[in-house]
């Protein structure tokens, strides 16, 4: 273990651990989230529709440079957790993002990735 990531003594704050695990929600919602933006091709697709609100399965699909079927397949995912959705016009299906909330997360996230490539 390295000394330099930990406490050299144990002192546990009680009033700062008492607020926060009053505070503290359950995160099971949160983790399906992250799951489902944890497959490259997924957060792809994601990040995708942050640049273009709409978009039917053969664009997605050429996009990810995947078949229509592997693309439905992950947009399907999406929607089927929240992320997504989608709407049937005449023939054709478009997916867009669930609402601002994903798109916010997404879009900080590659924000994140990009400041940590810089620093």
């Amino acid at each position: 273990m390295n000394l330099k990531d930990t406490c050299e003594v144990t002192v546990v704050h009680e009033e700062i651990v008492d607020q926060v695990q009053k505070n503290l929600p359950d995160v099971s919602s949160m983790v399906q989230i992250f799951k489902a933006l944890a497959d490259e091709t997924r957060l792809k697709i994601a990040y995708a529709l942050t640049l273009e609100e709409e978009m039917c399965v053969c664009d997605v699909a050429a996009v990810i440079s995947a078949s229509t079927a592997t693309a439905s397949h992950h947009l399907r995912y999406l929607r089927e957790h929240s992320l997504a959705k989608s709407e049937r016009k005449g023939k054709m299906v478009y997916y867009s993002l669930a609402d601002s909330h994903i798109s916010d997360l997404v879009k900080i996230a590659h924000d994140h990735a990009v400041e940590g490539e810089i620093g």
